[in-house]
């Protein structure tokens, strides 16, 4: 392609609750917006913070399966599907082109619930071919940041790379009692979610690498790294030519933020 082409956009995604999946709010709104305003994919590959493995993989079938990892909720949840066609073509691609780690094709996995919750409402129609990068749970935050880079190629090839998870997930620390309270947050979780978007403003992104030596509000909002990877795998992809906008940047639920961040060039 020419360097006339602009690269597609970039997305973290909040996707908290799995109920997203059947509600419509104010995250799900913004959500479908996208769909309406981002230029149109080829492709989708997602990094979502419900697939972790040992080792590096990628989903390579023609029909993933979409999976509903998750338990106690409605019916009506569990009878989602969302049948979008794998990329197998794209799968290879991405093996071929990650040189830091082996990457191996996964038939077996689908599209788990931080891939299809979201990307439901973005392109209802499932007309968009959609691949999932795992996440090696052996490796450091700086080990996916540099794998990241390696997809770089795509954005030119007009794949949408989403990286889908959350800033601030604590699950320990939920209120329970307000489920339905688009922007009740602790302090520290408040506090944690401005320190992160900072970094990210200011293009800061060792330190989020190194998210484990930042404040204790930070500590407690990352407790594990699982939903937090995803945004590095986003970070990963920003240019110069990039500018970086947030979208539903509210908590929910005490210990959750549902802050996502949309980067794409403006030139």
């Amino acid at each position: 392609m020419g360097n006339d082409i602009k690269a597609m956009p970039v997305l973290f995604v909040g996707h908290g609750n799995p109920m997203n999946a059947i509600e419509t709010n104010n995250f799900t709104e913004n959500w479908h917006k996208l769909g309406q305003t981002l230029p149109r994919p080829r492709s989708i590959l997602c990094v979502s913070a419900h697939w972790e493995t040992q080792g590096t993989r990628v989903t390579s079938s023609a029909q993933p399966a979409t999976i509903h990892d998750f338990g106690g909720f409605p019916r009506e949840l569990y009878d989602v599907r969302y049948p979008a066609a794998g990329n197998p073509e794209l799968a290879r691609q991405t093996i071929e082109t990650i040189k830091t780690t082996t990457v191996l094709p996964d038939e077996q996995w689908g599209l788990d619930h931080g891939t299809w919750s979201v990307i439901k409402h973005v392109y209802p129609r499932a007309d968009i071919p959609v691949i999932q990068l795992s996440l090696d749970y052996y490796k450091t935050p700086a080990q996916h940041f540099e794998l990241a880079k390696e997809l770089l190629r795509f954005r030119q090839e007009g794949v949408l790379i989403v990286g889908s998870g959350n800033i601030v997930h604590n699950l320990h620390r939920v209120a329970w009692d307000r489920p339905h309270e688009e922007s009740y947050g602790y302090d520290w979780v408040i506090e944690a979610n401005e320190q992160v978007k900072n970094c990210i403003k200011s293009s800061r992104f060792d330190e989020l690498i190194h998210y484990q030596q930042m404040g204790k509000e930070v500590q407690l909002a990352i407790p594990t790294p699982d939903h937090f990877l995803p945004l590095l795998y986003a970070l990963a992809l920003k240019t110069d030519a990039d500018e970086v906008s947030f979208f539903n940047d509210k908590p929910v639920m005490g210990s959750l933020t549902m802050t996502s961040v949309l980067i794409g060039q403006t030139n």
